[in-house]
Formats: structure tokens, sequence, C-alpha cells
């Protein structure tokens, strides 16, 4: 689906376009044509790719969708693959894929399962018109920069929840509790691996469009290019950082239900103990023997009971100094 067309000289719009009518704009000296498409109709990507000249393997890719991020070179124009990230009622990650084609003269943006659109960009774009003169090179900066700048909240409601788990394992809510932090420490985790790998890469490919040996297009934006990659690093080293937060809350999870199945077990011995002293000595005295000291003795049965009182009372307060009772 066809979102907007429009054609731009030096930093201002000249007019919207018909899709049709690419070619009325194409040489006017200093324009490009901005095209954003939305889940496109099967005929729509390569009736553009043929009135771009895009390369047959970017087109591909963008067909083909579900690609790594990345940032390819196909002679004088660019192909970048990018992810949106949006959180659904869940919190579970929704991923969606942006391809965006950059030449001399033309930008492509197509973009797949998003939907959150690209609306405000391209008014950014129009309100920096001083920015917007440097051409294809800009739009694409934006749309990078744009997309980077939505991870920070994702990034942000992650680490709510990390918060939120670590606070919920030094409540004692016994066993099943302690199991369903586990889970949901996992779940995040593996939300936070799916980040890593829609970042890290990007991060390698941004890297490459300043410095000395960045792509011709891109000349002018270095800097732009590098704050991108600033960005991205910070996205990064976060992303790492409460991976092995994750891991340390792991790690204390278990600690915690060590001890706890160690509290019930120092309090079971302890029950064991004040039972087993009475029943050894009603055991002794039950043996049908004879010839067993004191058990013609008058006083024989209160002694018994009251050494078994006097024994356990001792082992109770020993046992609850201790803290096992």
């Amino acid at each position: 689906m066809l979102m907007n067309c429009a054609a731009y000289q030096k930093g201002r719009k000249l007019a919207d376009v018909a899709i049709d009518n690419l070619n009325a704009y194409r040489d006017v000296p200093d324009a490009f044509i901005w095209v954003a498409l939305k889940d496109p109709e099967p005929g729509e990507l390569p009736h553009l790719a043929q009135q771009f000249g895009l390369h047959e393997l970017a087109v591909e890719d963008a067909q083909t969708g579900h690609q790594r991020p990345k940032i390819e070179e196909y002679g004088d124009s660019l192909f970048c693959v990018l992810h949106t990230v949006e959180l659904d009622a869940e919190g579970e990650l929704v991923v969606g894929e942006v391809d965006v084609f950059v030449g001399s003269n033309y930008v492509l943006s197509v973009r797949n399962r998003t939907t959150q659109g690209f609306t405000d960009i391209r008014k950014r774009c129009e309100r920096e018109p001083h920015l917007l003169a440097f051409g294809p090179a800009f739009v694409m900066y934006a749309l990078i920069d744009a997309i980077v700048d939505r991870y920070f909240p994702i990034l942000e409601a992650l680490g709510a929840e990390l918060d939120e788990l670590e606070e919920r394992i030094f409540e004692r809510n016994g066993s099943a509790a302690s199991r369903e932090i586990i889970e949901d420490l996992y779940s995040l985790k593996r939300r936070l691996v799916q980040m890593h790998h829609l970042t890290a890469p990007l991060q390698e490919a941004v890297s490459k469009l300043y410095g000395g040996r960045s792509p011709g297009i891109c000349a002018g934006m270095e800097d732009y290019f590098r704050d991108v990659y600033d960005h991205l690093q910070r996205i990064v080293k976060t992303i790492d950082a409460r991976r092995e937060m994750i891991a340390t809350a792991i790690q204390v999870n278990l600690a915690l239900i060590s001890l706890a199945e160690s509290e019930v077990t120092k309090r079971l011995g302890s029950f064991a103990a004040l039972f087993a002293v009475p029943t050894m000595i009603a055991g002794i005295y039950g043996m049908n023997f004879h010839r067993i000291p004191e058990l013609d003795w008058a006083y024989g049965y209160p002694a018994c009971l009251g050494v078994m009182l006097s024994v356990d009372v001792f082992l109770w307060r020993r046992f609850r100094k201790a803290g096992w009772l």
C-alpha cells in the first residue's frame, strides 16, 4: 500500500507525486523522490524497483523479509534492513521490518508488520530544510534514528519488569512462587536476547556509515550517523548489563530456594528429634523382657514421663535458641 510519495529539492517539498509520474521529477537538479510503502501488494515493489533501478538482490531480500539488520552497498546506492519493536498487551515483543532503498535521487521505505507509522519522521524532515538539503542521506539517517530511539521505551519497560521481579525474589511465597519468578526471569532474558539480535548487528552496520571509508552518498552526514552509533552502543551495553543482572537474579533466587529448603529440613529434623526421645524410651520399656531395671518400681511410669518431658523441653529450648524452630 502506498502511504506517501513526494518530491523534494534543496530541502523544500516540491509536490506530492503520483506513483506513475516519478520520471517527471527524477531529472530535476538537486531533487529526490521519497516513496513510503506499507505491506506492499505483490506488484508494487517490482514496479518501483524497475522505476528506480534497484538491485535485484536487495529487492529479493525485501520481498523475502525476515532479514537480519544490515546496511549493504550496491554501487552508488544503499540498502538498509531495520527492525521496529513494539510491546503487545501481554508484554511480548512484536517485531516488524523496515527496508530502505537509498540512491542519489530517491528514497524508498518499505515497512512490514508494523503499526507505528513514519509520518512524524517526514514532518521532522520537512521542518529541518537545512538538513533535508543533504538529500536522501538525511532521510535515511532520520529513519534509522527514529527506529533506534523507539528502542529506548522498550528497554525502560523491560527494565521496570526486571526491577519488579527482583523485589518479588525476596518475598517468601513458597516454591511455586519461586518457580514462577524463574519462569518470568527466563522470559525476560529471552526478550532481551531478541533485542540484542536486533541492535548489535545494526550497530556494526551503522559504524560503516562514518569515517574514512563511508559511502559517498553519506557525505556530510557522518557526524549524524556517528550519533546513531552512540545510541546503539548505549542500547547494546544496557542490554548486556541487564542480561547479567538477570543471570545474577536467577542465581540469587535459586540460592534462596536452597536456603528455604534447608530451613524446612532443620524444622523437620527438630520435630523428629522431639519425637525420637520419647519413642526411644517407650520402645525400651515396651520390650518383653522380665528383668528390665525399674520395671516393678512404683514410680517408674511417672518417672519415664518426666524424663521424656524434661528431655523434650531441653531440646525444644536448644532448637529454639539455634533458630531451628
